[in-house]
């Protein structure tokens, strides 16, 4: 059966490539959410005026995936503790959100965050948002399977492939073969 997560940390680009390398993931989706413009365009986003951030949309096997699992792999690749920025990524757009579709997401990801906070990993609090999601925009196509599609673009090779070989590294028995 096919769930759907929508998760936001920084650049799209960086942690669509990321998930993509699942296995149980279905689909990643390049979008925006939790704004209040009716569908944004990337420049519009990218202004920091509309109140979306970047975030991918995450289909993927419940049978092999847990919606845990997608948390963990989200949290283990971005910085939960920086408030609207991802590395060189400055701006709310770029911001720390978890957009839950049901109550059931919403009550794992404030566990999740919770449990964060309890194991004290970070040196700063977690301010990762968790704002229960209206409606996804998708990106425009330019954006989709863009580390894919540019596998050599600077921007990439310095913040999406880090991202990259972390979930190889950390989740080698979820990646796909």
């Amino acid at each position: 059966m096919t769930e759907t997560a929508t998760v936001g940390g920084g650049c799209f680009w960086c942690v669509e490539a990321a998930f993509e390398e699942l296995s149980g993931v279905e689909d990643v989706t390049a979008g925006y959410a939790g704004g209040h413009t009716d569908d944004p365009t990337y420049r519009q986003v990218c202004s920091g005026d509309t109140g979306h951030a970047e975030v991918v949309q995450i289909e993927y096997d419940e049978t092999v995936l847990r919606y845990e699992d997608v948390l963990e792999v989200f949290f283990t690749i971005h910085d939960p503790t920086q408030l609207n920025r991802q590395g060189p990524d400055v701006g709310s757009q770029y911001r720390s959100i978890v957009l839950p579709h049901d109550e059931q997401q919403r009550e794992v990801a404030e566990a999740y965050v919770e449990a964060l906070e309890e194991e004290g990993g970070y040196d700063d609090e977690v301010v990762t948002e968790i704002q229960p999601l209206s409606t996804f925009y998708h990106a425009e196509e330019k954006h989709q399977n863009y580390f894919e599609k540019n596998p050599n673009d600077a921007y990439c090779s310095m913040h999406a492939t880090p991202k990259i070989e972390k979930v190889r590294e950390k989740f080698e028995q979820e990646v796909e073969a």
